[in-house]
């Protein structure tokens, strides 16, 4: 049997300290800001010079935004999330010029996902524990499912829904056994008297599901009209 190796998403809810809380809930408003304000600056080149920025002039303006007094609080938060937001952008824009998506748009506070994601070098993954960057303690997550044996994750993408639950979705390698090819092949005939009849000539048997419920809608619409004959009368 083929086996394939293959990137699969695996999500559970989490619960976290109000100390986590306060400090994802920091990081969501920078990622935000830091796509808008990365937007705006590639929009006003673009609409105006028909210049187009790429994600590294973006990633140095960043750096930049983060010395002045009215941005500082931006190096208060993990610097992985943002540099995230800006790579996501730059697929945004690639897919844009390549006329396979729209231009990008703003994030909303309101509207928006409130999210983060986290590459290898911004979380440690240890004995099964998950711990981001700028925090203490792991995440307290509800474990509904087991992950790949062995396997750990790649990245980590942190969210908190318009409910205010808290989700973490963690990418992972896993291996996928592909089933053995057959040449075997069976045709389907739709009959009346049966459901199917397969080129085998085996028969697969009506439930008359269907008829029994049409036998019983009518004796149903039947003693209905006898009611609302005898109603009338009186």
């Amino acid at each position: 049997m083929a086996v394939q190796q293959v990137k699969r998403a695996f999500k559970y809810r989490f619960y976290p300290t109000d100390e986590q809380a306060a400090e994802l809930s920091r990081t969501f408003g920078c990622v935000r800001l830091v796509y808008n304000k990365a937007l705006e600056e590639r929009t006003r080149a673009w609409y105006g010079e028909q210049r187009r920025i790429s994600y590294v002039q973006s990633s140095a303006a960043l750096t930049e935004w983060k010395k002045t007094e009215e941005l500082a609080f931006l190096a208060e938060v993990s610097s992985v999330p943002l540099q995230q937001a800006l790579r996501h952008l730059q697929t945004a824009f690639a897919n844009f010029f390549a006329k396979r998506a729209r231009y990008p748009r703003f994030k909303s506070r309101k509207k928006s996902r409130a999210s983060a994601e986290y590459t290898r070098s911004a979380f440690t993954w240890r004995d099964g524990k998950l711990t981001l960057a700028k925090m203490a303690a792991p995440l307290d997550i509800r474990w509904s499912r087991p992950l790949p044996e062995g396997m750990a994750p790649s990245t980590v993408t942190v969210s908190r829904d318009s409910a205010g639950r808290w989700f973490v979705s963690l990418l992972c390698e896993d291996i996928i056994t592909r089933a053995p090819a057959t040449m075997a092949a069976v045709g389907i005939d739709a009959g009346i008297t049966s459901l199917a009849t397969l080129s085998t000539g085996e028969k697969i048997t009506n439930p008359r599901h269907e008829r029994r419920d049409r036998e019983r809608l009518a004796r149903a619409q039947r003693e209905l009209s006898r009611k609302a004959k005898g109603s009338a009368n009186r």
